[in-house]
């Protein structure tokens, strides 16, 4: 297991890394949000990174997330979960109760289940819809040509909070280009936030505008066996 001392000094390291890149852009770090991803990392890592300041992070499971984050949140009551993985419209409700943030929203369902569970249980974290840039088959998200559209939906017919977009480019392609075509979509629906970039490419988003970014092995090493061994 990474120890503590790691931890900080790989959070300082990214923290540098987005204020370079941001000043590039001559833009202010504080307009970009780290995105710790801690999936698959157990408590007492995450802790680790509390200890060091970060107060952002993001789990790909529900399930997961129910198993670790109420007693972490009773502890640091502070922090703020995202959702970054997809959403099975039968956790939506869970989801609802569990995040701060779901960055995940790709479906007309799924928007539907979404808005009819926060009236229900009186929370309403807010989201990103997640569109599939490259198009992929196998990858959740919804297309670019039904964006605007999608967007449109959640707003004016189910009144989602709907903040900004999401994207994870396809790992064999340039990542700039679905950055850019994020931005657009964003920019011509009126959403400020751009929830994009990973640890191999988080510094070319900022200079696309990113507002989150979401780094995961850059500050936690690689995937854990934590999860595994809890009988998942």
């Amino acid at each position: 297991m990474i120890s503590s001392e790691d931890i900080a000094k790989n959070l300082l390291s990214v923290k540098a890394s987005i204020s370079a890149a941001a000043a590039e852009t001559e833009r202010g770090a504080e307009s970009i949000n780290l995105v710790a991803v801690s999936k698959t990392h157990g408590p007492e890592t995450i802790n680790a990174a509390f200890v060091a300041g970060q107060k952002i992070f993001g789990e790909n499971r529900v399930q997961e997330a129910e198993a670790k984050w109420p007693e972490l949140k009773a502890v640091n009551p502070d922090a703020q979960l995202h959702l970054i993985g997809p959403l099975q419209r039968n956790k939506a409700a869970l989801a609802v109760r569990l995040f701060d943030v779901i960055e995940t929203l790709d479906r007309n369902k799924l928007a539907t289940t979404l808005a009819r569970h926060m009236d229900e249980i009186g929370r309403r974290p807010n989201c990103f819809i997640q569109i599939n840039t490259g198009e992929e088959q196998q990858k959740a998200g919804i297309t670019p040509r039904d964006a605007d559209a999608f967007i449109n939906l959640c707003h004016t017919e189910l009144d989602l909070p709907v903040v900004g977009l999401m994207c994870i480019p396809p790992v064999d392609e340039e990542p700039a280009l679905h950055f850019a075509l994020l931005r657009e979509i964003a920019e011509r629906n009126g959403l400020r936030e751009l929830s994009m970039g990973m640890s191999a490419d988080f510094e070319t988003a900022i200079r696309f505008g990113a507002t989150y970014v979401r780094v995961g092995t850059a500050i936690f090493g690689p995937r854990s066996d934590y999860w595994q061994n809890q009988g998942a």
